[in-house]
């Protein structure tokens, strides 16, 4: 039985639905018009996020296949700010001539449209989709020896010091930012955010113990888990993940 059955649900339903969003890379309006002739220059393809993070370690692979298998020439650019907003305004804003992609997110093509009341950009009518690429549900991690094992020990020490115990994540507004916020209200406990410009100083931070929790995607986190510098005490998706198949989600953690 989860320990808060009236809100189980409703955060189970509210992360598979932000968790199952745009993965998605888009290019300008117009970009469906490129000639044949396309590309005869090279290709720029924004990350809107530091180097070192999930969504920047998956462009640089989709930019490597797409120079391996069509011979592109494909350049990596990271525009990191404003959780993820300045880079894909800088995509929004160039020549709709398909020579400019974006790797989006959930949370800056349905996230922060929500939030920001002025965003410069709207992801609807300044860019167009063109592939999925990937999707991945958030875990929370925490170093090595830690001495949190399971998320019901953060949910002990927790109530016994609100405000004490501190969750760092990649930007507000992210995914993994309302991740934590959802997570925190299932368990009613109340952590202390640390808001990052990106996973490269986060990762550093939590491996070396100077925050306690990190809220992010698997890609971002899987390698320093299997080198034994980070473990993992909960998924947010309905299922357990097949690369991380003993950690449990938070539903079958009672949240």
């Amino acid at each position: 039985m989860p320990a808060f059955p009236s809100l189980s649900r409703a955060v189970g339903a509210h992360l598979c639905a932000a968790l199952m969003g745009l993965a998605a890379t888009a290019v300008p309006m117009g970009a469906a018009q490129a000639q044949a002739a396309y590309p005869n220059k090279p290709i720029r393809l924004i990350v809107p996020f530091p180097p070192g993070g999930g969504t920047d370690m998956i462009a640089r692979t989709v930019a490597q296949k797409l120079t391996d298998q069509n011979k592109w020439n494909v350049i990596v650019d990271n525009r990191p700010g404003a959780g993820g907003n300045l880079g894909v305004d800088a995509a929004a804003k160039s020549a709709p001539d398909g020579y400019t992609l974006v790797m989006g997110q959930t949370s800056n093509l349905a996230i922060n449209p929500t939030l920001y009341p002025k965003l410069p950009y709207d992801p609807i009518k300044d860019l167009v989709p063109v592939a999925l690429v990937s999707s991945s549900p958030i875990v929370i991690a925490a170093p090595a020896n830690s001495p949190y094992k399971t998320f019901a020990d953060v949910v002990a020490a927790s109530k016994g010091k609100p405000d004490a115990l501190t969750l760092g994540y990649s930007g507000n507004g992210t995914v993994a930012h309302l991740a934590g916020e959802l997570a925190e209200n299932a368990a009613g406990i109340k952590l202390r955010h640390i808001p990052y410009k990106g996973a490269a100083q986060a990762m550093t931070d939590l491996v070396g113990g100077q925050i306690d929790l990190y809220m992010s995607s698997v890609p971002t986190l899987l390698g320093q888990v299997r080198n034994g510098k980070l473990k993992v005490l909960a998924i947010t998706s309905a299922k357990r993940s097949s690369q991380l198949p003993d950690v449990p989600t938070l539903a079958e953690s009672g949240y």
